[in-house]
């Protein structure tokens, strides 16, 4: 009968056990759904929480949190912060460095240190002044005369930046060399233009940024990106301030110039075109056959991207003037100045001529007539819309 009453209590001792149990485990589990999220707490909130439970008022939770730490903000603000500029680092050779240091006022940075020397044997050392680890550069170079000497100093200058672990390396050239030589017009020629490019790229440059180059299929030589930007708003901005007559013609010197030539006359009021024939006898000579419009009373305003030995657009302008032209200008981005050009521009034929600074002009190579526009400040706006990755373009619209 004991036997029997222990049976029968048996199946309720269990139950009394596994609801204890269970009442065990779901006091565990939520004992763990309130001590969890302390687990993370940083030690001020901790504090904050510890405290609450003493004052016995509520919802430890619901006391006020005011961290002692500073917040995200205020840490980031705390901390030294970089100039905007920081990474942008602009370098100059020997070519042009007036311009260069143009460029780098108008961006409001100093232009970097560089130590550029030639040894007894005429070889060329370069060696940057400071770090360029990580940086954006830009190294302004024009390859003009002497071409080969100014153009292996950019080489120098390229690997020297590579070598000082530079994120980019932009060659700026106001005015690129060799560019004549695009094509071969003979049998069994060097296409000079594609082997500078490639060398160019050979030397670790990333970008190349070049002002008016003399053929646009120039630009297809290059297997890096390339910036093409333009000296014509320079020139035309001051023709504008300039009190010349509306009665213009803009004249192309030769047929190979008539794209550039007609998009300068239809930013200048949409003036009428004309056009000089020529047929060239060799290199750097050439002469002038007959004229392609109307040039009578009017004033002829010559537009080219070069002036070399000034042949071409000399024998044009005495044909513009025995055609009936009132006054004729010569307008060009890059200012070569061979000789004899100084002797043929500074005849009186012309009324102005007026270049841009891609080019250094020394001293014996200014006359009276001659008028240099600085083209510092639309190179300075390609350079940071580069260094910003934004629309060059935008620039000349």
């Amino acid at each position: 009968m004991a036997a029997t009453a222990a049976a029968a209590a048996s199946p309720s001792s269990s139950l009394l056990l596994s609801r204890r149990h269970a009442a065990s485990s779901s006091a565990h589990r939520a004992a763990a759904r309130l001590r969890a999220p302390r687990c993370v707490l940083g030690a001020e909130q901790v504090r904050v929480v510890e405290a609450g439970k003493r004052m016995g008022g509520g919802d430890p939770w619901a006391a006020p949190w005011t961290p002692k730490a500073p917040a995200q903000e205020a840490r980031l603000a705390a901390m030294p912060q970089e100039t905007p500029d920081s990474r942008l680092k602009i370098f100059s050779g020997t070519a042009n460095r007036p311009l260069a240091q143009e460029i780098a006022s108008y961006l409001g940075v100093d232009l970097g240190k560089v130590l550029i020397k030639r040894f007894a044997d005429g070889e060329i050392y370069v060696q940057l002044q400071e770090s360029v680890r990580g940086c954006d550069v830009f190294l302004v170079q024009p390859t003009c005369s002497p071409v080969n000497e100014n153009l292996m100093e950019l080489f120098i200058m390229i690997d020297a930046c590579r070598r000082a672990s530079a994120r980019s390396i932009t060659v700026v050239i106001p005015y690129f060399g060799y560019a004549r030589a695009d094509r071969k017009a003979q049998g069994r020629e060097a296409i000079t233009a594609k082997l500078a490019a490639n060398l160019l790229t050979e030397a670790g440059s990333d970008r190349v940024i070049v002002c008016d180059m003399h053929s646009a299929q120039a630009l297809g030589y290059f297997d890096i990106p390339v910036d093409h930007i333009y000296g014509q708003p320079v020139i035309l901005d001051y023709l504008a301030s300039k009190t010349i007559s509306k009665d213009l013609v803009v004249v192309s010197p030769d047929v190979g110039g008539v794209v550039r030539a007609r998009a300068f006359a239809k930013k200048l009021s949409d003036a009428p075109l004309a056009i000089v024939d020529k047929r060239r006898q060799g290199h750097n000579l050439s002469e002038v056959m007959h004229l392609i419009g109307d040039v009578k009373g009017k004033v002829a305003i010559m537009v080219d991207d070069m002036i070399d030995t000034a042949g071409t657009i000399t024998s044009g302008a005495a044909l513009l003037k025995q055609e009936g032209a009132e006054a004729v200008y010569a307008c060009c981005t890059h200012a070569v100045l061979s000789p004899p050009a100084i002797e043929r521009l500074s005849g009186g034929i012309f009324e102005e001529v007026i270049v841009t600074n891609s080019i250094l002009l020394p001293e014996d190579k200014c006359f009276p007539q001659l008028t240099v526009l600085s083209m510092a400040n639309l190179v300075a706006e390609t350079i940071w819309h580069v260094h910003r990755d934004g629309s060059v373009s935008s620039i000349f619209q």
